[in-house]
């Protein structure tokens, strides 16, 4: 190899090994972006909507199949299993571009079979697919203390733990590919099933005389105390529900679970009530808004009054 062929070699190198891509820059998705850009990780990036990425000052790529060229790493935060497959495998995807000895990190909260399905098809093209959702919304994510269940090949997981330490308080390494994606939907059925019975609560209580304010304080000192509580009661106090985590992603999510629980032959009394509570907000309108929002179907003097 000549010497200037040698530089180049060793320059085009460096610039791969210092990149990471990111795909996916919705509201989480994006705050992750930044919290690993203010960490020192410098990323390439790709979203559907291109104006989410122009405020982050890095460089966008065209499709996934560019961004797979520049880089060894890539993540994904996307709303389904089905924008996941389309971002990998589908036209203009990563799987285009060339994925031999890469490693794809899959944030997004998928279906426990798409996931098994991707980790054995990408394997048979040489790249490493990790399984990794994270628990948290925003506010945690800001802050660097997300939560990460990583599946997968363990070689790679440990490859790429200071990365996840950058954005994460609590790592776990959960086994095979799958197992992430199973224990993040148990997760939050227990997550949406919280909100709704906080919110219900909230509601009965209003209409029974008491104030919003002295419900809330009482339910976090007895039974209601909780992470869900803290991090929401300010939303419910104020009715804001701008959007940290949607109420048509906790759908998404527990229709996912419902497969879930149908194949491993369990059942569950709460899910379909949950779920459905979450189906009426988005049938009336609230599907963008923050999960909270869940309040105003029961604060309602009938689920469509407040519209």
């Amino acid at each position: 190899m000549s010497k200037h062929a040698t530089r180049s070699f060793l320059r085009s190198f460096k610039i791969k090994a210092m990149k990471v891509g990111f795909i996916g820059l919705g509201v989480l998705g994006k705050t992750i972006a930044k919290r690993l850009l203010s960490q020192g990780v410098e990323l390439v990036v790709w979203n559907r909507t291109k104006e989410k990425a122009l405020d982050l000052g890095v460089e966008i790529a065209p499709s996934p199949a560019d961004l797979a060229k520049e880089v060894d790493t890539v993540f994904l935060m996307l709303f389904d299993s089905q924008a996941s497959e389309g971002v990998i495998f589908g036209k203009g995807g990563l799987t285009e571009g060339g994925l031999k000895d890469k490693t794809i990190i899959d944030m997004t909260t998928n279906h426990h079979a798409y996931v098994q399905n991707a980790y054995r098809e990408l394997k048979k093209m040489g790249c490493s697919y990790l399984d990794a959702p994270v628990l948290g919304s925003v506010i945690p994510a800001q802050k660097g203390e997300l939560t990460i269940l990583v599946a997968g090949d363990e070689e790679k997981f440990k490859e790429h733990k200071h990365l996840f330490e950058k954005y994460c308080k609590t790592i776990y390494y959960v086994g095979e590919a799958g197992s992430a994606t199973k224990l993040k939907l148990i997760n939050n059925l227990v997550l949406g099933g919280f909100m709704e019975i906080l919110a219900e609560a909230i509601a009965i209580g209003e209409k029974a005389g008491f104030s919003k304010d002295l419900i809330i304080e009482v339910l976090n000192s007895g039974a209601g105390k909780s992470y869900i509580l803290d991090v929401k009661k300010q939303k419910i106090l104020e009715e804001d529900f701008s959007t940290h985590f949607s109420v048509e992603l906790i759908y998404k999510d527990l229709h996912y679970l419902q497969d879930l629980v149908k194949d491993v032959e369990g059942f569950t009394f709460a899910l379909q009530n949950v779920k459905e509570a979450y189906g009426l907000a988005k049938t009336v309108g609230l599907k963008e808004l923050d999960f909270s929002a869940i309040y105003k179907i029961f604060k309602a003097l009938s689920p469509m009054s407040f519209l």
